[in-house]
């Protein structure tokens, strides 16, 4: 009954209102705290009054009492946490409840102090000063104070001072007429492109030890590549060289742009020596329109594990789709999939494959002299209906 007592007494705390949509909630916090500090003030004294009395009056029975009941209302508070669990709710915490903390309960998370509230973007801020500001500050000569200019705007004059050593890409514009002209001429064209997935496959052993890819590349079994793989990865630089096209990440994120020039140089693979695109151009071709104008009149082959849907999607619309190959499981399954391949006649194959891709598409042009693009996850969007064409 003691306990109940002390729990009926915590419950019955008003609780705070829900502060508006787009109200600042620091300053409803703070307010309601500093509030709730002269009250607990109060209701310690009266405590204290509460427990003299009683010892006054019931002499050593009553402060035996008094003390088996407040080690009792310590043990609920910690032992058994009934008070702190309850201040989570924002009913005796002093705050209003902020918007998603009561659904975020209900689900049986924990509700987050106002401190840990800031830490993220406590967090972000020193990444982004060490990141940038911090380095622009260590560049600038001790006795200069720079105007007032962005570390965006100084990025900028920077680059322009380096344009002269970038290496150039073909546009979308360049890479549809390429395939065009060689679809036409019947001659081969592969267009393959590099992502983490490719980058880290190469990285085995020659950029990266494998102990860094198995834990930093837990992805690359969907993608086709079981580490280690020191063959696949053999096997898709010997594509690389002999690809028309390649598409490259502009993504500076830690796996792509920053570790495709280690790969290159570790496979000896000059980057002047390869004709290069942007890494996602099957999607530019389908924003500017030139995907459909690529497809059509094209006798299509579609390989992969979506093959059936997205050659079902595309003769819907109106494609002429001649033979889909499927399922491709990952890169060591690309002989029987390039032998099921030469059965049938197209112009145009459609590849989506993983890491397989980049292989399936150099050698569909150099064994069989076809046209071959590197189709990626379009082939989802356009089966789903994602993509219209």
């Amino acid at each position: 009954m003691k306990r109940g007592g002390a729990a009926r007494r915590v419950v019955t705390a008003a609780a705070p209102a829900m502060p508006e949509a787009g109200a600042p909630e620091a300053p409803q916090a703070a307010g309601a705290a500093d509030a709730a500090k002269p009250a607990a003030k109060r209701s310690a004294a009266g405590r204290s009054a509460k427990a003299a009395s009683a010892s006054a009056a019931g002499g050593t029975k009553a402060r035996r009492s008094a003390g088996k009941k407040r080690t009792r209302t310590r043990k609920g508070a910690s032992g058994k946490r009934r008070g702190r669990g309850r201040g989570r709710t924002g009913r005796s915490s002093g705050r209003p409840v902020r918007p998603g903390e009561a659904e975020l309960l209900a689900n049986g998370g924990p509700a987050r102090e106002p401190y840990n509230e800031n830490a993220y973007m406590a967090g972000y801020d020193l990444g982004l000063y060490e990141g940038g500001e911090l380095l622009l500050e260590q560049a600038t000569p001790i006795q200069r104070l720079l105007p007032e200019i962005s570390l965006r705007d100084v990025i900028a004059l920077g680059a322009e001072q380096i344009a002269h050593r970038c290496l150039p890409l073909l546009d979308v514009s360049e890479v549809y007429e390429e395939m065009e002209a060689a679809i036409r001429e019947r001659r081969p064209c592969a267009v393959v492109r590099l992502g983490d997935g490719e980058l880290l496959t190469l990285a085995q052993d020659a950029v990266h030890d494998m102990e860094t890819i198995r834990r930093e590349g837990g992805f690359l079994p969907y993608a086709g590549v079981h580490p280690p793989d020191l063959r696949a990865r053999d096997e898709l630089a010997a594509a690389i060289r002999q690809a028309h096209i390649v598409g490259v990440p502009l993504s500076r994120r830690k796996h792509f742009q920053p570790l495709l020039h280690p790969v290159l140089r570790a496979h000896r693979i000059p980057p002047e020596s390869l004709r290069m695109t942007h890494s996602a151009v099957n999607y530019s071709l389908h924003q500017t329109g030139l995907l459909g104008r690529l497809l059509a009149g094209k006798r299509l082959l579609v390989v992969g594990n979506l093959a059936p849907a997205l050659g079902h999607a595309l003769n819907q619309r109106g494609y002429a789709v001649t033979g889909a190959v499927s399922p491709v499981n990952g890169v060591g399954d690309v002989e029987r999939v390039l032998q099921e391949i030469r059965g049938f006649d197209f112009d145009l194959a459609l590849v989506s494959a993983g890491i397989a891709a980049v292989m399936l598409c150099t050698r569909i042009a150099g064994e069989l002299g076809r046209a071959a693009l590197d189709f990626g996850h379009m082939a989802d969007g356009i089966a789903k209906g994602k993509y219209a064409l």
